[in-house]
C-alpha cells in the first residue's frame, strides 16, 4: 500500500511562488506516474501536472509555463514549483501515484491547501 504525504502549501500573494512535495513510501517509486491534482470549491477535481517514470510530463492547459513538476527517485519524492501564482489557482492540492508501469492513478494522499491572495 503506496502512502502520500504531501507539504509546502500556504497563502501567498499573486505572482509569487510556492514548492509542494509529496513523500512517497510503502512501494517502489520509481516505476509509477506521479502526479498532481487540484480541487476548488465547487469545482471538480482537476489534473496539475503528471511526470512518467519515463520523465514524461503533462501539465494543465492553466498552469503551463509557469508550474513544473520534478520527481527524486533517490528519495521517493515528488516536486511541484508553483511560480507566477494567481488567485484562480487557489484550490486543495493532491499529490497521486499509478500503480506500478501503469498510467493510472491509483494512490492519492490527503490534499495540502494553496491560497493565492489577489
Amino acid at each position: 500500500q503506496v502512502q502520500l504525504v504531501e507539504s509546502g502549501g500556504g497563502l501567498v500573494q499573486a505572482g509569487g511562488s510556492l514548492r509542494l512535495s509529496c513523500a512517497a513510501s510503502g512501494g517502489e517509486f520509481s516505476t509509477r506516474t506521479m502526479g498532481w491534482y487540484r480541487q476548488a470549491p465547487g469545482a471538480q477535481r482537476e489534473l496539475v501536472a503528471t511526470r512518467t517514470s519515463g520523465s514524461i510530463t503533462s501539465y494543465g492547459d492553466s498552469v503551463k509555463g509557469r508550474f513544473t513538476i520534478s520527481r527524486d527517485n533517490a528519495k521517493n519524492t515528488v516536486y511541484l514549483q508553483m511560480n507566477g501564482l494567481k488567485p484562480e489557482d487557489t484550490a486543495v492540492y493532491y499529490c497521486a501515484a499509478s500503480g506500478s508501469y501503469s498510467p493510472s492513478m491509483r494512490y492519492w494522499g490527503q490534499g495540502t491547501q494553496v491560497t493565492v491572495s489577489s
